[in-house]
């Protein structure tokens, strides 16, 4: 239970800044972390962020019909968004990849936990479902960004 509550305080501070600072457990220095490619390629995955990503797509893939359908009620989009943390959790507890790749990952967490908060009904004024389409467009930034084989987008027009 501590640990989860550790991860969930991590992850506030993760989520917390309009920009990514590249700061957590895995040891950063204090700079903006930016989306760029690994000299013209995809960054390298593990196990444990292509299981947390696509854990993180089935959630949205799942929702995404009932959230266009208006169908998707305040508890079913906190039930979501704290099924994406949990995730986002768990990449960030297990992932280990190398500093310029994680660095580009952090980026990649930062716009999911921005999605995060208007799913959550974190930013007044803000549909949830944008919070929804924001996090699967950010997906796209991973899948360009990242080798994930296999790895299918999501429609998020509607």
């Amino acid at each position: 239970r501590l640990l989860a509550i550790g991860a969930f305080a991590l992850l506030g501070g993760v989520f917390a800044p309009a920009t990514v600072m590249a700061a957590d457990t895995h040891q950063h220095d204090t700079h903006t972390a930016v989306l760029k490619l690994n000299q013209g390629g995809k960054w390298h995955t593990d196990a444990a962020l292509r299981t947390g990503m696509e854990s993180i797509r089935s959630a949205l893939a799942q929702a995404l019909p009932d959230v266009y359908s208006g169908k998707f009620d305040a508890t079913r989009y906190q039930t979501l968004a704290q099924s994406i943390e949990a995730q986002v959790g768990y990449v960030v507890q297990n992932c280990k990849l190398q500093p310029e790749a994680d660095e580009v990952l952090h980026a990649i967490i930062g716009e999911i936990g921005q999605g995060v908060d208007v799913i959550a009904g974190h930013k007044p004024g803000t549909e949830r479902e944008q919070g929804v389409v924001h996090v699967a467009r950010t997906l796209d930034d991973y899948a360009a960004h990242f080798e994930h084989p296999g790895w299918k987008s999501l429609k998020t027009e509607h």
